[in-house]
């Protein structure tokens, strides 16, 4: 690193979409990295997303489970890292819902055992990033519209919960033991790798096997509901950014813009030169017990501190996300 020596990073749930897309980043930019990865019992699920940048992780994929804690402390006191982004967690909503003890445990216990973990290692020289989520604020929404860091937090799911309590604990951490732990409050980022059980990805995947004549419907839940989509590759920007700043912080990151469901496969098949309506169902299925009506950020805060900005608009990361689906299958 430019001044000083190379640091070395932590990323659980490297093999995530945001993991991969951050490892990179960090790669780029100088870093040492580590990372952690859950036993799969298909290996090669584990490490897909990391293909391009593999060998230079080779020795450094650690196996970990934020529910377990052990796991956790062998990891960091090996590695013993400058900085440590929590990207491990169960993060898919409409699961929470069917696994909502496991959601608690990993995504909410799971932070409180990684910051023992180093409050007992090296509380005043790791810094840590806790991968929040715009699902902690529900359908509280402030009067203009947007939701931003004073925004009341009231979730709708058990991810939710989980999350606010995943947040609220790293404040007391930091207050308590004046740890550098810094909130990313991220709303909804979208990209060729995300899963295909997410909506954008479910939208364009399967919009693309009906191009190819491999589908002929697309089963979609709450078509009203709006989200602030941008890019996870200019998420992860952030996210090393928030750990730079001096003091440890809490920051909303978002586009500011937000689409319903609706004209994601409304652009998504026109892009495709398909009318949505004639593939497009609703269907119950995949309707959450209790809905998340509209989400949009503002993010004036992280610009103002990091200079962050989105580089891709809506547009052109769905446009990104049709030319892989279209070539991969």
């Amino acid at each position: 690193m430019p001044g000083g020596r190379t640091k070395i990073a932590l990323i659980t749930g490297i093999g995530g979409q945001d993991g991969s897309y951050l490892a990179e980043l960090l790669l780029e930019k100088g870093y040492i990295v580590h990372g952690t990865v859950k036993r799969n019992s298909i290996a090669e699920n584990q490490t897909e997303r990391l293909e391009s940048i593999y060998p230079q992780l080779k020795g450094k994929l650690h196996y970990a489970d934020l529910t377990d804690a052990t796991s956790l402390y062998r990891v960091v006191k090996d590695v013993f890292p400058d900085e440590i982004y929590n990207l491990g967690a169960q993060s898919h909503v409409q699961v929470s819902f069917q696994q909502p003890v496991y959601t608690a445990q990993a995504t909410g216990i799971g932070v409180l055992n990684l910051l023992e973990v180093v409050r007992q290692l090296n509380p005043l020289g790791m810094k840590v990033y806790q991968a929040s989520s715009s699902e902690m604020f529900g359908n509280n929404i402030d009067k203009d519209g947007f939701q931003r860091e004073t925004t009341p937090m009231n979730p709708v799911s058990p991810y939710g919960c989980a999350k606010v309590y995943a947040y609220n604990i790293c404040r007391n951490y930091r207050k308590s033991y004046k740890m550098h732990i810094s909130n990313g409050i991220l709303f909804n980022h979208e990209s060729p790798r995300r899963g295909t059980n997410f909506v954008t990805n479910k939208v364009v995947k399967t919009a693309c096997e009906i191009k190819k004549g491999l589908k002929t419907e697309l089963r979609l839940g709450n078509l009203h509901a709006t989200r602030d989509w941008g890019h996870a590759k200019d998420y992860v920007k952030a996210m090393q950014m928030i750990l730079q700043q001096e003091e440890p912080d809490d920051y909303v990151c978002a586009t500011g813009i937000s689409h319903s469901v609706q004209e994601l496969a409304e652009y998504t098949f026109s892009r495709l030169y398909l009318d949505w309506n004639k593939y497009v169902r609703t269907d119950k299925k995949y309707l959450r017990p209790e809905e998340l009506n509209d989400l949009k950020g503002d993010s004036t805060k992280l610009r103002k501190a990091t200079g962050w900005k989105p580089e891709y608009t809506f547009e052109k990361m769905i446009d990104e996300m049709i030319v892989y689906w279209m070539k991969r299958l």
